[in-house]
Formats: C-alpha cells, sequence, structure tokens
C-alpha cells in the first residue's frame, strides 16, 4: 500500500482486463464514517461485468458528517475520471448529498456549497451521470471501507500492504494435510502387514483398531485378501459358505460348473 496522497490508499480487485471507454455504465457506492474512533470515508467502483474497485482514505482535517460525505463522493468520481469512465451511476445513503447534487433540495451550508460546486465542474468529464439515493443496509461494502478507514492509525512514512480477501470453499482442517516423510515403502505396505502379521500403522488410534472390520472369529475378511472379485461368484449364486455345506456340494464340482 503506498501512500501517494497523505493517508490515502487505493486497492483493485478484478477478474479480468476491462476497456473503460465502452459505453457501459458503471456504478460508485460511497460513505463517510465519522465516529469515536476516527474519520473515515470510502467508495466502490463497479464495473459493468461486476468487478469492484474499493478504495478508501483516512482524513486528517475537522469535517462534518456531510462533509466526508461530499469527500468520500468526489474521491469516487475522481477515481472514475482517472480510469476513462464515461458512464456512471452514483450511490450513497446520504439523502442530503444525494438531493443537493440532483439539484432538488437547496444548499445552504457554506461549507457544502464548494463541495457541490467543485463535483459540478467533474461532472463535466463524464457523458452521463446520475445520483441516488440508496439506503444504509444496502450500501454495505461502502461503509465497511469508511469504518475501517476510520480505526487504523496510518503512518504515512511506512508502507502498509493491501488487504486480500479470500473465499473459502471448504472448512480449515480439510488443508491441514501434513506431508509424510517418503519411507521408500509401497504404498500398500500398512495393508500388507496387517494382512500378514495383524499389525496396525503407527498413527492409528484405539478407535481405529476397535472398529477395523474383521469377522466373529478375528479373521480378516475374504474379500480384503483375495478382493471383491473373487467374493462375488459364491455371494451371487450361493448366500453363504454354510449354505454350500448344507447342501453337500463338492467343491471341485461346484468350481467345474462355473
Amino acid at each position: 500500500m503506498d501512500f501517494d496522497f497523505p493517508n490515502e490508499d487505493l486497492m483493485y480487485v478484478a477478474n479480468a482486463e476491462e476497456n473503460p471507454q465502452e459505453n457501459h455504465s458503471w456504478r460508485l457506492n460511497f460513505d463517510g464514517a465519522l465516529n469515536v474512533l476516527g474519520n473515515g470515508i470510502g467508495a466502490v467502483l463497479v464495473s459493468p461485468n461486476g468487478d469492484y474497485h474499493p478504495f478508501t482514505s483516512k482524513l486528517d482535517f475537522d469535517y462534518t458528517n456531510n462533509m466526508a460525505e461530499y469527500e468520500a463522493c468526489i474521491m469516487g468520481i475522481r477515481v472514475a475520471i482517472e480510469q476513462k469512465i464515461k458512464t456512471l451511476g452514483v450511490y450513497g445513503n446520504s439523502a442530503l448529498v444525494v438531493y443537493q447534487l440532483r439539484g432538488e433540495w437547496e444548499t445552504r451550508d457554506p461549507k457544502l456549497i464548494c463541495y457541490r460546486r467543485l463535483i459540478l465542474d467533474l461532472i463535466e468529464e463524464f457523458d452521463n451521470m446520475t445520483f441516488h439515493y440508496l439506503p444504509q443496509e444496502e450500501n454495505q461494502m461502502a461503509d465497511a471501507l469508511a469504518t475501517l478507514a476510520s480505526m487504523i492509525e496510518v503512518n504515512k512514512l511506512e508502507n502498509m500492504k493491501p488487504i486480500q480477501i479470500s473465499i473459502y470453499e471448504i472448512p480449515a482442517h480439510c488443508y491441514s494435510i501434513e506431508e509424510v516423510e517418503n519411507d521408500n515403502r509401497p504404498w500398500y505396505q500398512d495393508i500388507l502387514l496387517y494382512v500378514k502379521n495383524y499389525e496396525y500403522p503407527d498413527q492409528a488410534t484405539k478407535n481405529d483398531k476397535r472398529t477395523l472390520r474383521r469377522t466373529s472369529t478375528r479373521a480378516i475378511p475374504f474379500s480384503l485378501v483375495y478382493g471383491i472379485e473373487a467374493v462375488l461368484p459364491i455371494e451371487v449364486e450361493i448366500p453363504s459358505l454354510r449354505v454350500l455345506a448344507e447342501l453337500k456340494f463338492d467343491e471341485a464340482e461346484w468350481l467345474q460348473s462355473h
């Protein structure tokens, strides 16, 4: 995070390169935060493809809440100009700022008159710009950026790395698979030792040993030794070896018939 301007940071999140000059409408959400923790403003540019360009600033001068809203709006508009965006829809949860910029409310506060005049000058850089009121619950990302900027202590002489947002699709414990050292043994070594000598792997727990499949005589299952294909003829033709014995089949004759 390089501070080209005092207490200001620009982040970029996109899926692919875009041409801002294309005749598609971009969206700008802005918000300002004034609380006991500090002062901050945030804005988000959203491309027609749905890519997000979030940025935030921390203000080091005295200002009112309405001034912060104007500062956030101006910051977003200036970035849009730098990106050569020509069609922009501006959304904010400050009814006063939005309706003053739309000319529906009169601007009486001398501190805000200069802000409104500046934005009207910046509008000349666009082919089309519209202003829309947005409830705060629908403006959460810009609000979060402004709050984040107000909470963080920024040192202008040092660089701060960008914030990275990731999406985890599976629980964290699924990633914690430790690498096993190569002991030059075949992958079936543990199975072979168990089949031959009833030896459990070193990492086997008591529960693993207790739940390992065995017959009532603690013998290894036939399928584990000879494979499932060797079991299929008996499983399909005769329900069990006990039935085979009761029917007094000669094993050699039965095998020849199959």
